[in-house]
C-alpha cells in the first residue's frame, strides 16, 4: 500500500473518497428567490423573538399584493400576501416554530404548520425535518502511539423540535443544520479518539464495535438525554434522536507502519505460496516430461497417419479427377448431340411454320376471293330488290290513279251535286267580296235547279288556280 517516498496511497485514497462523499452530501439545488432573509433565533435558552429585517420587509411591501418568495436556507417557504397581511406556507417535511412580540410562548410549533404572518410584530425560524447524515474524519492516536485514521458517519434526526429550536443555533440562512452538524462531528470525533486512544493498532483495524458503542453512548447521552438528569424530565437532551451510527474504514497513518503491519501475514503467505509453487514445479516438471514423451509419440504416431492419408487422399483426388474428367467428356458430346437435334428440330419446325403460314395465306386469298364475290351478289341482289321495289311502288302508283280516275268517272250527277253542295260554304269562304249584288228569282222546277249548278259550277271553275 505505501511507497518508497513515505506516502499512504490508501490512506490518500480513502480521504479522498470522504472528501467527494461530503461534497455530494452538501449539494442542494439553488433556491427560487430571496424575497425574504432568514429569521436568526433568539440566544440558546430563550425563545425565537427577533423580527425580520426592516429592509428586506420593505422589499416585499413594494412587490405588491400577490408577493411569493422561497423561505431562508434550502428549505422552500412560499410566504403570500401584502403588507401585514401575510401567509407562511410551510413544506410538509420542515419543522416551524411562530413567535409574536408580547407573548412568551411560540403561536405555532411543529412539523408543516402554515400561518399567518405580519412583518411588525411576528418571527419565524423554519429548519429541514429531513435526517442529516455528519461525516467524520478522525485523526486519532492509539496505545502504541501511532496515527490512525478513522472514518464514519452518524445519521440523526430532530425529535423534539420545541428542545431543540430553543438549545441549538439554527441561525445559519444557507444551512441551518450547518452548526448543529459541526457541533455533532466534533463530539463524535472527541469520542472516537478517547476510544481509540485506549485500544492497540490491531483492535482498532480489526474490531471497530467497541467505537461504535462508545460513539453511540456519548452521542445519545448529549442529543437525547441520559435517564438520570434532574427535574421532570423536560429539558433532557438536545431533542435530537442518533439514527445510526457506523465505523467505515480505519487507516494507519503511517505507510511504514501499515507495511509492517502487513508483513507477517505477507510473509506467511509468500512463504506458503513458494511452497506451494515449489511443489507445482515438480508435479508440473513430471508431468512435462510424460507428456512431452506422450507428445513425442503422439506425433510419430500422427505422422503415420497423416502419411497414409495423404497417400489415401492422392488416390482419392486421382480417381475424382479421372473420373470427373471422363464425365466432363461425356457430358460435352451429349450437349453437342444435344445441340444438333435442337438445331434440326427447330430447322424442320420453322419449315412446318412456313409451309402452315403458306397454307393459311392461300386459304386467306381464297376466303377474302369468296368474300368479294357474296359482297357483289348482295350488292346486284340489293339493286335488283331497288329496282322490283321501285316497278312494284310505280305500279302501285299507276294503279291507284287508274283506281281514282275509275271511281271519278263512275259517279253520278247527284252524287257530284251533293258533294258541290256540301262544299258551298267553303268556296263561298274562300270567293272574294264582290263589288255588286245581284238577285235572281228562281222558279221551282228541276231544269232550273240544275243550271244554276251548273253556273255555280262555272264561276267556281273561273275563280279555282290553274295548273
Amino acid at each position: 500500500m505505501g511507497s518508497n517516498s513515505g506516502r499512504n496511497d490508501y490512506l490518500e485514497q480513502v480521504v479522498a473518497q470522504q472528501a467527494a462523499l461530503e461534497g455530494d452530501l452538501r449539494t442542494r439545488k439553488p433556491m427560487a428567490a430571496e424575497a425574504f432573509a432568514p429569521a436568526p433565533p433568539a440566544a440558546p435558552g430563550g425563545p425565537a423573538q427577533q423580527v425580520r429585517r426592516g429592509a428586506m420587509a420593505k422589499r416585499a411591501d413594494r412587490v405588491g399584493p400577490a408577493v411569493q418568495g422561497s423561505g431562508p436556507g434550502p428549505v422552500e417557504v412560499r410566504v403570500t400576501g401584502f403588507w401585514r397581511w401575510r401567509t407562511v406556507l410551510v413544506p410538509p417535511n420542515a419543522f416551524v416554530v411562530h413567535t409574536r412580540r408580547g407573548r412568551s410562548e411560540p403561536l405555532h410549533i411543529g412539523l408543516g404548520v402554515s400561518f399567518r404572518f405580519d412583518p411588525a410584530t411576528d418571527a419565524y425560524l423554519v429548519v429541514p425535518g429531513a435526517m442529516q447524515t455528519i461525516l467524520i474524519n478522525a485523526y486519532c492516536i492509539c496505545s502504541e502511539l501511532q496515527g490512525v485514521l478513522v472514518q464514519g458517519y452518524v445519521q440523526w434526526i430532530i425529535e423534539d423540535f420545541a428542545t431543540a429550536y430553543r438549545k441549538l443555533d439554527f441561525s445559519d440562512g444557507e444551512d441551518p443544520m450547518r452548526l448543529v452538524n459541526i457541533q455533532l462531528r466534533e463530539q463524535a470525533e472527541a469520542a472516537i479518539k478517547d476510544k481509540v486512544s485506549t485500544m492497540g493498532v490491531r483492535d482498532v483495524l480489526s474490531d471497530k464495535q467497541p467505537i461504535i458503542e462508545e460513539l453511540t453512548a456519548r452521542l445519545r447521552a448529549v442529543a437525547e438525554g441520559s435517564g438520570d438528569a434532574a427535574g421532570d424530565g423536560r429539558d433532557r437532551g438536545l431533542g435530537l434522536g442518533i439514527v445510526t451510527v457506523q465505523i467505515k474504514e480505519a487507516v494507519v497513518s503511517s505507510s511504514t507502519l501499515w507495511e509492517n503491519l502487513q508483513k507477517p501475514y505477507r510473509s506467511e503467505q509468500s512463504q506458503i505460496a513458494r511452497l506451494a509453487e515449489l511443489a507445482t514445479q515438480e508435479v508440473i516438471s513430471a508431468r512435462e516430461t510424460e507428456a512431452s514423451r506422450t507428445a513425442e509419440e503422439r506425433r510419430i504416431e500422427n505422422e503415420r497417419e497423416l502419411a497414409e492419408l495423404r497417400a489415401r487422399n492422392e488416390a482419392a483426388r486421382f480417381d475424382r479427377e479421372t473420373a470427373e474428367q471422363l464425365r466432363r467428356t461425356t457430358r460435352q458430346h451429349d450437349d453437342e448431340r444435344t445441340v444438333a437435334d435442337l438445331a434440326q428440330e427447330t430447322a424442320l419446325h420453322a419449315l412446318r411454320l412456313e409451309g402452315e403460314q403458306h397454307a393459311e395465306r392461300t386459304e386467306n386469298l381464297r376466303r377474302t376471293q369468296e368474300l368479294r364475290q357474296l359482297e357483289r351478289d348482295g350488292e346486284l341482289a340489293d339493286a335488283a330488290a331497288r329496282t322490283r321495289a321501285a316497278h312494284e311502288a310505280a305500279l302501285l302508283d299507276l294503279e291507284r290513279d287508274h283506281i281514282r280516275v275509275d271511281t271519278a268517272n263512275e259517279r253520278s250527277a247527284t252524287a257530284i251535286q251533293a258533294q258541290l253542295v256540301e262544299s258551298l260554304p267553303e268556296i263561298v269562304a274562300k270567293l272574294p267580296a264582290p263589288a255588286e249584288l245581284k238577285s235572281f228569282q228562281l222558279g221551282g222546277d228541276s231544269a232550273a235547279l240544275s243550271g244554276v249548278i251548273a253556273q255555280l259550277t262555272a264561276v267556281v271553275e273561273a275563280f279555282a288556280p290553274k295548273p
